[in-house]
């Protein structure tokens, strides 16, 4: 008989659920979303009753809206059955996340975004696009979002494309050399989300190999993801 050796099993690491911070405290700030983040801190002394906060996947915008809505302790609105929402709404604020991915219920937008006018309290609405690209066609509403106040929020810079991956391996109790990160930052798409799934697959694959987080080792992990297609995409 040979003597042949099965290699040794690799260490499957635990799924400890390491989740996303959404509080106020864990939110990096750069120039990219400074102006966002002044209109979030700013509330409830905002002059409009409809926000809309405007950006490109990835950019955080559903941290921002998940900072305002605990907050503002606002209702959650469905953005595909917004007229459900109106009855019991009363005075609390209202959010719609990514209002613009799929069809807009126009009529429940309208009417929604009147209820909110009427109680004298607010809407915040998260979209990839302006308004002037849901491709809206109910002139009253189109009036309503022309007065709509609108913050553009863009992709992250490398400040805060750094920033966060630090924080997110602090998390994760994993400590980091900085050059890794700015590996990362030059390699990886510009998106927070990009970025939580790159931290997850190193922390996974530090812990199966029993090894530290190298350039090396990010260098494999992002290859790995780009011949994946599609790992980038949010």
């Amino acid at each position: 008989m040979s003597d042949q050796r099965a290699d040794p099993p690799r260490q499957l690491p635990l799924d400890l659920g390491h989740g996303t911070g959404y509080s106020r405290d864990e939110l990096v700030v750069s120039g990219t979303n400074n102006q966002a983040v002044a209109l979030v801190d700013r509330w409830p002394d905002w002059p409009w009753p409809v926000v809309v906060l405007a950006g490109p996947a990835g950019s955080g915008k559903t941290h921002l809206a998940s900072i305002w809505r605990a907050r503002a302790d606002a209702v959650q609105v469905d953005a595909h059955r917004v007229g459900d929402s109106i009855v019991n709404l009363g005075a609390r604020p209202a959010l719609i996340d990514d209002v613009d991915t799929g069809t807009v219920d126009q009529q429940g937008l309208f009417h929604l975004i009147n209820a909110v006018r009427g109680s004298g309290s607010h809407l915040l609405l998260t979209a990839r696009r302006f308004p002037s690209a849901w491709g809206v066609t109910l002139p009253d509403l189109a009036s309503r979002l022309k007065a709509a106040a609108t913050v553009e929020i863009h992709e992250p810079d490398d400040l805060l494309l750094a920033g966060v991956i630090t924080k997110l391996f602090a998390d994760r109790q994993v400590e980091v050399e900085p050059h890794v990160v700015q590996y990362l930052v030059r390699r990886i798409e510009r998106s927070l989300a990009t970025a939580m799934r790159v931290v997850e697959r190193l922390d996974r694959a530090a812990l199966e190999r029993k090894t530290p987080i190298t350039r090396a080792l990010a260098a494999e992990t992002v290859s790995a993801m780009d011949e994946g297609q599609g790992e980038f995409e949010v």
